[in-house]
């Protein structure tokens, strides 16, 4: 393959890959003008009788959203725009800044899922005296936990709704059971009525747990796919964060809680408005064989000028509409099972590794080194994980996904030795207080310098188009299902075992993610998500 890569008007070339004619690489024999000394007359110096290739090198060239070589496909159609009237100046336009507002849309449905996880926390002891089961810590459990097992639930089905009918319309489809979860918690006269409100809330996070990232990868230019993806792990801590915000006039005012239920209808009936303005996924209309919306929803989000390129893009990957929708059994076949299972791996570790752990204990831990305020140190921990994943947003298309998965999971191997280290060695017994608040902020900092939020990121990433949907809900199912778990037994391994020991357990689960991560993860970055989905095809 020939690419061209301009630099102060000249022309770099270098020669790679295919050697087949030029028929083969570009059947429709695609012109580009070329301009003095422009970079197709350096081609022509080069190898003059390749008068095809043209098309892929202006894709080498500009860096665009989609790199792809062309050797993997064939062009099967002709694009709404014909590459002759496409300026190479205007080629060479990044059109990031159309993509940002959807991105922003679709973030709505992170800051739901923060908010609904971190809600309940402050609002429980007031609204369990409200619905008379201050004395019933069961009741008060299934609170806690009916949206987790909702969040399981949404996170299986939300993969079937989104290959079904759409990543847009499945959000505005989701907005339903958050807005009506909402309401139903924040106006319950009894318990059954909060459990259910729960539930659908549940339901509703699941959904947008899988839609969100799959949404943003699929929409996102190439070279800034990582940055874009760490936004939902940011707005993840930042919905985190503002649950927290909502309980402070609890202590004045009791029956606060139920406005801080109440108040997540408005994010909800705003991301339903939002995605129906929004663009489909040009990726899922291509797979849905609707090549011409696919062509209207590129010019949307990227600019007229970037229609030919990105639709050649999608025909050169290799997708077609007559390939039959993947079921859920397909994930188990030899084509994907290696990579669907790093995918559900990464979840895996992410969870046993201990963050719920670590969070749960925060308040003790800080309280040990003096610091007696519960909001003071949930405050702590939420400002560390929200500088941790800014600081892994401006590195993610820098230093890679694979790098900062490894370096999180050593940090927090390392963290978790500290903490262990702090409860349990005599000589350090004067620092202990020190060291476990330390040890504990060390810890957040590097789960959401990587840990956090890169597998959310990675797995649309290398997930096949035709599974991607789906692939996505199992691994987010594994993460609810592991975090349920987690949560109902951590306290009885506690007590069984001492948190010291627990602690070293965490710090093992670290050592062998990174093993995994450093044996079975490719790096994606810099790379179209169909480059990727050719690089780890497996034909049966």
């Amino acid at each position: 393959m020939m690419r061209c890569a301009l630099k102060g008007g000249g022309c770099i070339t270098s020669w790679s890959g295919d050697r087949r004619s030029p028929a083969a690489v570009n059947p429709r024999g695609v012109r580009m003008p070329t301009g003095n000394g422009g970079c197709c007359s350096g081609l022509r110096s080069r190898a003059a009788d390749l008068a095809g290739l043209e098309m892929a090198t202006l894709r080498g060239s500009v860096g665009g959203l989609f790199r792809s070589s062309p050797r993997y496909g064939r062009l099967q159609a002709t694009a709404a725009v014909d590459p002759e009237d496409v300026p190479l100046e205007k080629v060479q336009v990044k059109s990031s800044g159309h993509v940002l507002p959807y991105v922003g849309v679709a973030c709505l449905g992170a800051i739901l899922f923060g908010y609904h996880l971190g809600v309940v926390n402050g609002a429980l002891e007031h609204l369990a005296k409200d619905l008379g089961i201050a004395e019933n810590a069961v009741l008060q459990g299934w609170v806690v936990s009916t949206s987790l097992a909702g969040a399981t639930v949404g996170s299986f089905t939300g993969g079937s709704l989104a290959d079904k009918f759409g990543r847009t319309r499945t959000f505005i489809l989701d907005a339903v059971p958050l807005a009506l979860g909402a309401f139903l918690s924040a106006t319950a006269q009894d318990i059954r009525a909060m459990i259910i409100g729960r539930l659908l809330a549940g339901i509703g996070i699941g959904i947008s747990s899988a839609l969100v990232p799959l949404y943003i990868s699929e929409i996102s230019p190439t070279e800034i796919r990582g940055t874009l993806g760490t936004v939902n792990q940011l707005f993840i801590c930042i919905g985190i964060l503002a649950a927290l915000l909502a309980g402070l006039p609890l202590a004045r005012n009791p029956a606060w809680w139920r406005t801080m239920f109440g108040v997540a209808v408005v994010p909800s009936i705003l991301l339903a408005v939002g995605m129906a303005f929004s663009p489909e996924s040009p990726r899922w209309l291509f797979q849905q064989g609707k090549v011409t919306q696919a062509e209207s929803a590129v010019k949307r989000l990227y600019g007229k000028e970037k229609v030919t390129e990105v639709m050649y893009d999608l025909r050169a990957s290799g997708q077609s509409s007559s390939e039959p929708e993947a079921g859920w059994f397909d994930l188990f076949s030899n084509r994907y099972w290696k990579v669907v299972s790093v995918g559900a791996a990464l979840f895996l570790f992410q969870q046993l590794a201990g963050i719920n752990a670590v969070v749960y204990y925060s308040t003790s831990v800080f309280r040990s080194a003096g610091i007696a305020s519960d909001v003071a140190a949930s405050a702590l921990v939420g400002a560390a994980n929200v500088f941790g994943t800014m600081i892994a947003s401006s590195l993610m298309d820098k230093q890679g996904r694979k790098s900062l998965l490894i370096t999180s999971f050593s940090g927090m191997g390392a963290s978790m030795l500290l903490l262990a280290l702090s409860f349990t060695w005599k000589a350090l017994a004067p620092y202990s207080g020190t060291l476990a608040v330390v040890g504990t902020v060390l810890y957040v900092l590097s789960f959401a310098l990587g840990a956090g939020p890169v597998p959310a990121l990675l797995l649309p990433e290398i997930f096949a188009s035709r599974i991607r949907a789906k692939a996505v809900a199992l691994s987010l199912g594994m993460h609810w299902v592991s975090n349920f778990f987690i949560g109902l037994y951590f306290l009885s391994v506690v007590n069984k075992f001492g948190i010291s020991t627990v602690y070293l357990g965490f710090a093992s689960v670290c050592a062998l993610a990174v093993l995994y991560i450093a044996g079975n993860v490719v790096e994606t970055k810099g790379r179209s998500l169909e480059e990727i989905e050719r690089e780890l095809s497996v034909v049966d």
